[in-house]
């Protein structure tokens, strides 16, 4: 648990301090009943209990001072709660590589099967689209809500050459952010020098970008699954610093052996290891996650996971509204024992 004002926590040094003025008008009053004259009426109405129990409100009102402290403090802590993630970009690499078969029946067919279970299992108000990416990176399906227009597009993957993973982030980016301006031809060509214009702004113009706190954009996330290592396109680092800017999750998906293999392809023979180094980083600048299945068993719990994780999400949220409420009814249960065994509130 941590605290956005943990310096109002010294007001707690002042709870001794009730303690003692409590304990001194306890004596106090106690030589005051001695001065009586018929004690015995005393020791009367201080039987049955009431001795004891005279204390338990000054108590509960004691703790209610404590926890209004601490609300007042505002305490924050990690909850799970409803996620509320709007769009998810599914970027999903179909380069020749996803037709080996150590992962039966095949890469790219395992691929595919559980990436529409993942699908499936997405609330129906989620917005799903989809980005494949080899040598270059497309949108295949826009985000929708519409499940059977999402399938058809994990259907459709035709595996080409390349593997473009830096673009694939762009892409799912600007995908995310129809209307942020993402000029993707630039960032994948290399050209990331600002245009300079003349003459007064355009009305039109959009706002200067400010960058967000990584992994702070609840309404959207990118999946991308991958099974190699970047052979073209622009770095895979600097693309995920661009979604880390934006406030964007990449959770990264490996799938296939890290140790490598040799696979044909259209008459090629090529040698594919997945990188294994870069998909941890790329969820590390994101505050995303990296996972990796070497099996067809293990891609379908990946997407369970994920299907979990977008489901409930561990939040920081501030509980001071708890405290509060903690401190209210410590605060009536003193007043209301008070009242049922004394006539009075404490």
């Amino acid at each position: 648990m941590k605290f956005v004002w943990p310096q109002m926590l010294w007001l707690l040094l002042l709870l001794p301090a009730l303690v003692g003025l409590y304990l001194w008008l306890v004596r106090r009053k106690k030589r005051a009943l001695l001065k009586h004259s018929s004690l015995a009426l005393i020791r009367e109405a201080l039987a049955g209990g009431q001795q004891g129990r005279r204390h338990v409100p000054p108590v509960l009102f004691l703790v209610a001072i404590g926890l209004m402290i601490a609300a007042v403090s505002r305490p924050t802590a990690l909850i799970s709660l409803p996620a509320q993630h709007e769009t998810i970009v599914l970027a999903i690499d179909v380069s020749g590589s996803m037709r080996a078969v150590d992962v039966l029946p095949s890469r790219m067919a395992a691929a595919q099967a559980a990436a529409k279970a993942f699908v499936a299992d997405q609330p129906r108000d989620v917005r799903i689209g989809v980005v494949s990416f080899a040598a270059s990176a497309s949108v295949v399906q826009y985000p929708t809500q519409s499940r059977e227009d999402v399938l058809n597009a994990i259907d459709r993957f035709q595996l080409q050459r390349g593997t473009a993973i830096g673009s694939a982030i762009v892409v799912s980016l600007a995908t995310l952010f129809p209307d942020a301006g993402i000029d993707v031809t630039r960032v994948i060509m290399g050209d990331t020098a600002p245009r300079r214009s003349f003459g007064p702004p355009r009305k039109d113009a959009k706002p200067e970008f400010k960058p967000v706190p990584a992994g702070s954009y609840n309404n959207g996330a990118i999946i991308l699954l991958t099974d190699g290592q970047r052979t073209t396109g622009p770095d895979a680092l600097v693309a995920a610093k661009m979604a880390a800017e934006r406030g964007v999750r990449v959770f990264t998906v490996g799938i296939g052996t890290t140790k490598g293999e040799t696979i044909g392809f259209e008459g090629w023979s090529m040698r594919v290891k997945l990188d294994e180094d870069t998909l941890k980083q790329i969820a590390n600048i994101t505050q995303g996650t990296y996972f990796h299945a070497g099996t067809a068993n293990d891609l379908k719990k990946v997407y369970e996971t994920l299907n979990t994780r977008f489901s409930l999400e561990k939040k920081e949220t501030e509980i001071s509204a708890l405290f509060a409420a903690a401190a209210a009814l410590f605060a009536l249960l003193a007043a209301g024992l008070s009242l049922l065994w004394f006539n009075r509130i404490l």
